[in-house]
């Protein structure tokens, strides 16, 4: 099932941005479509926005839509996630993995360590 590791989290001020980013490694990265979760604390892990294989088309929820752009490397194996105008409530951790758009968040069976992002008022 190979590996994902997620970094560039951090603390940051309402209003403010990071951008995360996923190492893949294991399987064939070009190949899939990928996305990006969180989970934060005493919530289900959700849905925060998806990429095709080709990079052509993303999908975002309302919450995140304007604020968060998904983008991806396939020669650097490597998708990332700019967050801009960050809010208390998009604190979390979150994940990157392989995007099924049929399939929700706990269907999946593998994880990466996450990247805690911290949004202070």
């Amino acid at each position: 099932q190979g590996q994902l590791v997620e970094s560039g989290g951090g603390l940051v001020q309402a209003g403010g941005s990071l951008r995360l980013s996923c190492a893949a490694s294991g399987w064939t990265f070009r190949t899939y479509d990928m996305g990006w979760f969180r989970q934060a604390p005493g919530k289900e892990r959700e849905f925060v926005a998806a990429i095709t294989w080709s990079g052509g088309t993303t999908y975002y929820p309302d919450s995140v839509k304007g604020r968060f752009t998904i983008s991806r490397d396939n020669a650097k194996r490597t998708v990332y996630l700019q967050m801009n105008s960050l809010k208390p409530e998009d604190t979390a951790v979150y994940y990157c993995n392989k995007y099924y758009s049929a399939r929700s968040p706990d269907e999946y069976d593998y994880w990466g360590q996450g990247t805690q992002v911290t949004v202070s008022s």
